[in-house]
């Protein structure tokens, strides 16, 4: 059966809900005071450091990848891809206001804000966008080489969270480990090459 492409209508939807299921998994990964990988977790890390709000930096941190984003998969996945950066940049400057959190379990917010990120994640693959950074060259070998977006994704992720240990304590060090993981497991499991082919 051949695949069909999205609609508009398909795509905006699909962008506004993984671009909001990433804004609340990184607001439950900062009030618990964890980090995850990739570009998220670069900003979270720097948000830590610098008190900058954590979408800011993860929208500054991508700007290099719009340009490979733009030359490796063109500018139809630059543009949504730009797109969802700023609509996250927005959820992540006003989730603090509509949802506010006193506290959360560490390890409910590793586990399920590491998996609801990661499916945030793989709505915006599914719909030929990404939040940009590692995502962007995950799918990029993905789809010309045929390697696994999701272990180039665990791959990176190792680093960056390894990095963590300068902002956060060994315990939260170790659940920031589980919510990379549980983000990298729903990218592995997922999204194959192959099985979602013509979106």
């Amino acid at each position: 059966m051949p695949a069909t492409r999205h609609t508009l209508i398909e795509d905006v939807h699909a962008l506004l809900i993984g671009t909001s299921f990433i804004a609340v998994g990184l607001t439950l990964l900062k009030t618990a005071g964890l980090v995850t990988g990739g570009i998220a977790g670069i900003a979270l890390i720097v948000s830590y450091l610098g008190g900058w709000p954590v979408g800011v930096v993860f929208f500054v941190l991508n700007l290099p990848f719009y340009i490979f984003a733009q030359r490796a998969l063109g500018w139809t996945f630059a543009f949504k891809t730009l797109a969802v950066n700023v609509a996250l940049t927005g959820l992540t400057l006003a989730l603090p206001y509509w949802l506010k959190l006193k506290g959360v379990d560490p390890i409910f917010a590793a586990v399920f804000g590491g998996t609801i990120i990661g499916m945030g994640i793989l709505a915006l693959a599914r719909h030929r966008a990404s939040v940009g950074g590692i995502g962007v060259l995950g799918l990029w070998l993905q789809e010309k080489h045929g390697i696994s977006a999701g272990k180039v994704q665990m791959g990176t992720d190792v680093l960056v969270v390894g990095a963590a240990f300068m902002v956060v304590s060994l315990d939260k060090l170790l659940l920031s480990i589980l919510s990379a993981v549980a983000l990298s497991v729903v990218i592995i499991a997922n999204h194959k090459p192959g099985r979602y082919a013509g979106y």
